[in-house]
């Protein structure tokens, strides 16, 4: 509008047009505050802390912030030491090459081992005559090292008969491949215990002397997992029995797309009342999967808010929905910002209930006196905490899109679900030992980066339950899959239950397997 159009204007006109611009102005203010929430949100990722303790609380006065150094310690008076300097060592020329593809210089140590024939056992030494003997070499790993063992059978011939009878060869885990137990053992710890990539640990075999293909490498971790997959099975089936579950869902980039581009699929790290944890992959992250996954529980589930899991419970009349008292914290701490006085009033109410855990931990409780310490002290806290959060929606306006609103609003729908750690002493109150656990997924995610098929990533599942549940259960995973990948040929397919980890532990674990060479 004009300013000859204003003088000419009636009164109603400029009236509407005044109320017209501050309904403009509102709108653009709300805009901008949700522009700035936005900013400050992408801040935070690239450049702020990623943990979301609070910095001052309680116990966190060693924690020093940019700029508040202490005084430096005096100088310590040190003795230099005289230091012969480094020659680098002249590569040496291939030297040896088995005739199944193996091929190492002479920098790489080679052991020999012969072995015993059993048929000639009792035989005296001057009725034998060696004419010759056959020779293989496998590839073997010590931690951190590799080295050749050169298996040597000898052929005798027996004087009186003419018989010629050789030494039968060692048994191997992969039919037909010169990869050793211990190797395998050890690529499979590398890749999902130290997250090295197999390229990496292909440059590292080079670098050491030893030539094979990545494509070897590949199919060898492969065939392991497939053997491995059983015992996986095993230990998802006892996960299932458990009274408490913890479940939670975590991406990766599996199989190909569209051109240039990995879809998106899904982990779902699923946590057992026996320190059991199973890494189920699926393609999706829709309700179905955990209706598939959990189809045969009855018990607690505990869970962050995502709505596949209200789901799956509303329809199970034996399944109980907890749910995690640390993703509700975290809508708060996202509000910092914005709402500073409030959300620090919500968040020193909730450390107030977990400083009754910590105690509750501390004294090792257990049970019913678990059960009433939580009813005479974090009962009254949590019915507070619920109470202050109505009377500030009810009172205060605050948007829809405020983050302290969404916060409000999260704990508030789920508020029967937060107060079940309060009736039953078994349900954590969060599932933060479930996100420690299945922190291995994003730790691959950065270094490989993604797989390359749908059954890759079953396969990293696979071997990842079974290696994260030795640390679970305090076993050495290394120990563990030179154990297991021998006895797997043997054992009888109606116990694999007793090759799980925690089962593996009881049975076996004062006398394991070492490689098959000794």
């Amino acid at each position: 509008m004009t300013r000859e159009d204003l003088r000419h204007a009636s009164r109603d006109a400029l009236i509407d047009l005044v109320l017209t611009s501050h309904a403009r102005l509102d709108v653009t203010e709300q805009e901008l505050r949700s522009t700035e929430q936005e900013l400050r949100w992408f801040k935070n990722q690239l450049f702020g802390r990623k943990s979301e303790r609070r910095v001052g609380e309680e116990g966190d006065g060693v924690q020093l912030c940019l700029g508040e150094l202490g005084e430096a310690p005096p100088t310590a008076t040190v003795r230099g030491t005289a230091v012969r300097s480094h020659e680098r060592k002249k590569r040496l020329p291939k030297a040896e090459a088995d005739e199944k593809g193996l091929r190492f210089d002479d920098s790489v140590p080679v052991e020999t081992v012969v072995l015993s024939n059993p048929d000639l056992e009792g035989v005296a030494e001057g009725e034998l005559e060696r004419v010759g003997e056959k020779v293989r070499h496998i590839l073997c790993q010590r931690p951190a090292a590799y080295f050749v063992k050169k298996l040597v059978r000898p052929t005798f011939k027996r004087k009186a008969t003419g018989e010629l009878t050789t030494a039968p060869p060692a048994p191997c885990v992969l039919e037909k491949s010169y990869a050793d137990v211990s190797l395998l053992a050890g690529m499979l710890i590398d890749k999902f215990r130290s997250h090295l990539p197999l390229y990496r640990q292909h440059q590292r075999m080079q670098a050491a002397g030893v030539t094979v293909s990545r494509t070897s490498l590949t199919s060898w971790v492969g065939q392991a997992a497939w053997l491995l997959e059983p015992i996986a099975d095993a230990q998802l089936a006892s996960v299932l029995g458990s009274r408490v579950l913890a479940m939670d869902e975590t991406p990766i980039r599996a199989g190909r797309g569209t051109k240039g581009k990995m879809k998106t699929g899904y982990f779902w790290p699923i946590y057992g009342d026996q320190d059991e944890v199973v890494f189920p992959f699926s393609p999706s992250r829709g309700r179905q999967v955990v209706e598939g996954l959990l189809a045969a529980f009855e018990g607690t589930l505990l869970s962050d808010g995502y709505r596949a899991y209200d789901l799956y419970a509303e329809r199970r009349e034996k399944v109980t929905h907890a749910q995690c008292w640390a993703h509700t914290r975290r809508g708060f701490v996202k509000a910092e910002d914005v709402e500073p006085d409030r959300a620090r009033q919500a968040l020193d109410r909730i450390r107030e209930i977990y400083a009754h855990e910590e105690t509750i931990h501390n004294r090792g409780l257990e049970g019913e006196k678990k059960l009433a310490v939580r009813a005479e002290r974090s009962r009254p806290l949590v019915d507070e905490f619920f109470s202050w959060l109505r009377h500030e929606l009810a009172v205060v306006a605050l948007l829809p899109t405020n983050p302290f609103t969404k916060a409000a609003r999260y704990a508030m729908d789920r508020r029967a679900g937060l107060e079940v750690f309060l009736t039953d002493p078994e349900v954590p109150i969060d599932t933060n030992h479930l996100e420690r656990t299945l922190w291995v997924i994003p730790m691959g995610r950065k270094n490989w980066l993604f797989c390359w098929s749908e059954l890759g990533a079953h396969q990293v599942g696979t071997v990842q339950s079974l290696i994260t549940t030795c640390v679970l259960q305090g076993i050495d995973p290394y120990t563990y899959l030179v154990d297991v990948l021998q006895r797997i040929s043997v054992h009888p397919q109606t116990r694999v239950a007793e090759l799980t980890p925690r089962l593996w532990k009881e049975n076996f674990a004062d006398a394991p397997l070492g490689p098959l060479t000794g």
